[in-house]
């Protein structure tokens, strides 16, 4: 495979990045999906400190789907409610907003989490 595409998710991921920065009062919701999982953690930019974090694996998933990529933001969500953060913002990591990335971003707001 040819390294045009990472080279191009990683420009648009820096191009995202200039405008979006998390705070703790309102986090980054940065979203990482591989061919097998998806991955998914709040991020206080500001003290470089991780708030809560959930993957497809951590939930014992063995496949990448829509339903699993939902549960995943769900279970992000109460991890953040738990800790006492209820909105972020949200970093699509260089990824279309479109099928797991969405489902993730749709399974969180479910969750409680708004952005």
């Amino acid at each position: 495979m040819s390294t045009f595409k990472s080279k191009r998710r990683q420009k648009v991921k820096w191009r995202i990045r200039k405008r979006v920065q998390g705070t703790a009062e309102r986090p980054r919701l940065s979203v990482f999906r591989s061919n097998k999982s998806i991955y998914a953690q709040l991020i206080d930019d500001v003290n470089g400190k991780t708030l809560a974090s959930s993957s497809s694996k951590e939930l014992g998933f063995a496949s990448l789907g829509i339903e699993n990529s939902k549960k995943v933001g769900e279970g992000l969500a109460k991890k953040a409610i738990d800790n006492g953060v209820s909105t972020c913002v949200f970093d699509r990591g260089g990824y279309l907003y479109h099928g797991n990335v969405k489902a993730l971003a749709d399974g969180a707001r479910e969750g409680g989490l708004k952005f």
